[in-house]
């Protein structure tokens, strides 16, 4: 099978489209900017969407849903989020088109179907999810609200790339309201601790929690939490936010209660989300030049079994006990694909699974039923086994744990190898462009240097870690004093 993909040492960009388009993923749409997600990549994001919402409703949340459009003067309300919002919102201004009488076939707006307001197509949903919550809210017994929404949202990016950032994505997005600020951001901690729980455990991916500076908060909130990754080209993403609203929408949006003590008072918010963009995290944080490398908890297929046969049949007598195989697998939880197709070759399948990433391959053939083995490959480092027959489908799960494990400690090893200190300019220069990865250098907590960083390297702050202990020292670029230290990277 001529899978064609790019190398990682040879242009990493690359061989990140070459692997999406090979292994089916998603492809590029008619509509500039839009994907068209494929079966098997949307099976990815359904595995994701299964587990995040099971965390969600364990934590206390319910799913709702809210309008796609909002009306203009509503998304201006929150001054901080329609600015940082406004240069990629897209409007809806007309609600009606009409055959173009000097072309026969074609449409065109009709001028007389004029929207009285316009319509932003929503970038995040906050104003009319806070313009709700007035209605909903009016006393602390209706307190906390605990609501998330799976939907999609429109960002109209001018340079886009495949599930890392498209004019249209699939998210979903928190907004809980709170009777006090405590409580609120809380909330705020917690869903930051479900998003890390689930990158580790079932992404296996590491990830770093902190808060955002001043300069890269989500408009509109206090503060921003953060889990930031890092991918194998030393680049690092952001995989997922919780924000500390304070009560900047409930002054904005008017939503008050009334408290046990009788007194009107401003609700406190939340918002919180993670996208699509978890699956380009998942296929560059794990997988190499042969295809995807899936963690077994997100792998849509969690054993493959290819037939080796000649003739009819040999694969009548093989594919009786695969379906034993794959029947005691199922009854245990796993997806279990046994491909018999007679149109292509085991070379041929064995390259195919490797490229979707498939955690476990099992290999049939008619000496294998003389000797009652099986061959077991596993896909993270490429090893091969002989299983006694009647013993695989109890030693799978084990397997399957270990793979889990074992891609998890690669790329934490490989963030620990990605991340270095330093105390001087010149030495967070060098890194950056030499080594690349997390730089670990003290900050002065202004602004101006933040931006002059950035704007001489490219490197932007991508948190202040959570864990990151007081240290006196300098700043890097400007020599002023530092209690601690942050982390700095080039980043998705």
């Amino acid at each position: 099978m001529g899978k064609e993909i790019t190398s990682r040492s040879e242009d990493y960009s690359q061989w990140y489209i070459d692997l999406i388009k090979k292994a089916d993923l998603a492809e590029n749409s008619d509509v500039r900017g839009c994907m068209v997600i494929k079966p098997y990549g949307y099976s990815i994001w359904e595995k994701m969407q299964q587990a995040l919402d099971k965390m969600f409703k364990d934590t206390g949340h319910v799913n709702a849903y809210f309008p796609l459009f909002v009306p203009k003067s509503m998304f201006e309300a929150e001054e901080k989020n329609a600015e940082g919002f406004a240069k990629e919102c897209a409007i809806v201004t007309h609600y009606r088109l009409k055959t173009d009488p000097s072309a026969k076939g074609k449409l065109m707006v009709d001028p007389a179907a004029k929207l009285e307001e316009e319509l932003v197509v929503r970038p995040t949903s906050e104003a009319i999810i806070w313009s709700t919550y007035k209605k909903w809210i009016q006393s602390y017994r209706d307190l906390p609200l605990l609501i998330n929404q799976w939907a999609n949202v429109v960002r109209w990016e001018m340079r886009t790339r495949l599930f890392l950032r498209t004019a249209e994505f699939l998210w979903q997005e928190g907004h809980t309201a709170h009777a006090t600020a405590y409580e609120a951001i809380k909330e705020t901690e917690q869903m930051l601790d479900v998003y890390a729980e689930f990158a580790e455990t079932f992404m296996a991916m590491p990830v770093i929690k902190g808060k955002k500076s001043e300069g890269e908060r989500f408009p509109g909130a206090i503060d921003t939490y953060c889990i930031e990754a890092m991918m194998q080209d030393g680049k690092a993403l952001q995989a997922g936010t919780s924000h500390f609203l304070g009560q900047n929408f409930a002054k904005a949006f008017d939503v008050q209660f009334t408290s046990k003590e009788g007194k009107m008072e401003l609700v406190w918010g939340t918002s919180w989300g993670v996208s699509t963009r978890l699956i380009g995290a998942l296929i560059m944080a794990h997988s190499d030049d042969d295809g995807l490398v899936l963690p077994p908890k997100l792998a849509p297929i969690h054993v493959v079994i290819v037939p080796i046969f000649k003739n009819e049949a040999e694969l009548l007598k093989i594919s009786e006990q695969a379906e034993i195989i794959a029947k005691d697998l199922r009854q245990q939880g796993y997806s279990v694909k046994f491909d018999n197709r007679d149109t292509h070759k085991p070379g041929y399948k064995f390259a195919e699974y490797e490229l979707k990433g498939v955690p476990v391959r099992i290999a049939i053939g008619p000496r294998d039923l003389e000797n009652k083995t099986v061959e077991v490959a596993r896909r993270d480092t490429k090893e091969k086994q002989l299983m006694k027959m009647e013993e695989v489908a109890a030693n799978i799960p084990a397997l399957l744990d270990d793979i889990q494990n074992n891609i998890y400690q690669k790329a934490f090893k490989f963030r620990t190898q990605m991340t270095t200190t330093v105390d001087s300019y010149e030495e967070f220069k060098k890194v950056l462009d030499e080594k690349g990865g997390f730089v670990s250098a003290h900050w002065d907590g202004t602004s101006e240097t933040e931006a002059a960083i950035k704007e001489e390297t490219k490197a932007t702050i991508r948190c202040i870690p959570l864990d990151a202990a007081e240290e006196e020292g300098t700043c890097v670029y400007s020599g002023k004093p530092s209690s601690k230290r942050v982390l700095f990277a080039r980043a998705y």
